[in-house]
């Protein structure tokens, strides 16, 4: 209890009859209690800051996300292109007799 500080805090009555009686229903004194609702609500108000930045951080990696998802379907449908080109000239001709391959594409 060295370092203890002890303040002086205004509460209107009403407050004050309502600490007193959750203090007596937990076998607690003003000042435990008070002590105990203070590092409550430090704690809640941590939390809920985590939670926005973590809201922050999760839309801008969506920009990001999207961005990558966009690029990565752009090489995906170049590469289909080219599959697709080496199939259609596959379908030429083989030389011996004039079939023509033919391939199906899902």
């Amino acid at each position: 209890m060295a370092n203890n500080k002890k303040i002086l805090v205004s509460l209107p009555e009403n407050l004050l009859d309502e600490v007193d009686e959750y203090a007596s229903e937990t076998y607690k004194n003003r000042s435990q209690f008070i002590r105990e609702a203070i590092i409550s609500y430090i704690k809640e108000r941590k939390r809920i800051e985590m939670i926005e930045n973590m809201k922050k951080g999760y839309l801008e990696m969506a920009k990001i996300n999207i961005e990558l998802a966009e690029c990565g379907i752009t090489v995906e449908c170049e590469e289909l292109a080219k599959y697709e080109a080496g199939l259609a000239e596959s379908d030429n001709s083989n030389g011996s007799n004039s079939e023509k391959r033919r391939y199906i594409l899902c």
